[in-house]
């Protein structure tokens, strides 16, 4: 067993330390250690929110041990939200991105929150009010195309992330959530405001730009738009990331690839030099976080 003071410096020298030097193995071995002991918790993250976590779960693991989660999409983020925006989190699992959009646009703006699993809603109501974010709208459902009932699934309880409607090999519980499209879910006004919307929907992506594509133009010109693509699960349904994706009738239009990357080994690079969004893209066949905006450049800025 690791004694609590030598987790915490091994933690701050990954967090905080300057270069990369021994980090990348040193995070493997964390996590795995974190993975194998599971430790109950509050985890404070780089932009100050606190969540209550039981390592055992990889998002809750990274948010104690690296204190971000998708390190390449949060430094996009970051910078590119501004205090007035109205940003919609679909998927919100517990609300680290949520409450990373709610700070960012501030009291003037909002994010609409939608999650579909009544447990990690429950903790996205919880996580919300214990941060005192005020400018949160939460919705307990699930982003598709049509209204219906969808079973979601989860595979294992080390990635509780991982819930999908996409029926895994094995499957350790499940649950059944109402499903609509986005313009149902959102009022009119929510989604002619929006300049962020954000689908992680663990292999639903299709159906939910399916639901979304017919108000495209209805949208701000400069909306931006980032889904997840999940090409296994795509496949499973007979799909590809260009039928689920592509061409989308809006100028926000142009893709742009972002890293997504899960393993702990990646982290503190993601960390130290987060990798921007890159144009051009070919067929993604890994998991990745794809940027649709307005502008046709080699690479996306950080700043709109």
């Amino acid at each position: 067993m690791i004694p609590p003071p030598l987790l915490h410096a091994l933690r701050a020298y990954v967090r905080h330390s300057p270069g990369l030097l021994g980090k990348p193995w040193l995070a493997g071995q964390l996590s795995d250690y974190l993975k194998q002991h599971p430790l109950t918790a509050t985890a404070r993250t780089h932009d100050g929110a606190v969540y209550p976590v039981v390592t055992g779960d990889v998002i809750q693991r990274y948010l104690w041990l690296f204190g971000v989660w998708e390190p390449h999409l949060t430094a996009w983020m970051s910078p590119r939200l501004a205090p007035g925006d109205l940003v919609v989190d679909a998927g919100a699992h517990t609300g680290y991105f949520t409450l990373l959009a709610s700070r960012l646009v501030g009291p003037t703006g909002r994010v609409v929150a939608i999650e579909p699993s009544p447990a990690f809603h429950q903790a996205l109501t919880a996580n919300i009010t214990a941060n005192g974010r005020g400018n949160v709208r939460t919705i307990n459902a699930a982003v598709s195309d049509a209204p219906g009932r969808l079973t979601f699934y989860l595979e294992r309880a080390t990635n509780l992330g991982g819930t999908t409607s996409v029926r895994p090999r094995t499957v350790e519980a499940s649950f059944e959530a109402d499903t609509a499209p986005l313009p149902t879910l959102l009022t009119e006004e929510e989604l002619t405001a929006a300049r962020l919307i954000k689908i992680d929907v663990e292999g639903g992506e299709a159906a939910a730009v399916r639901g979304l594509t017919p108000v495209l133009n209805g949208l701000r010109d400069d909306v931006e738009l980032v889904v997840e693509v999940t090409p296994r699960t795509l496949a499973k349904q007979g799909r590809s990331d260009a039928a689920a994706l592509g061409p989308l009738p809006h100028p926000a239009s142009h893709p742009y690839g972002l890293p997504n990357n899960y393993a702990a080994e990646s982290s503190p690079a993601g960390l130290g030099r987060p990798a921007p969004p890159v144009g051009g893209r070919g067929p993604v066949t890994e998991m990745s976080d794809l940027v649709f905006s307005r502008l046709d450049v080699e690479t996306l800025p950080s700043k709109p």
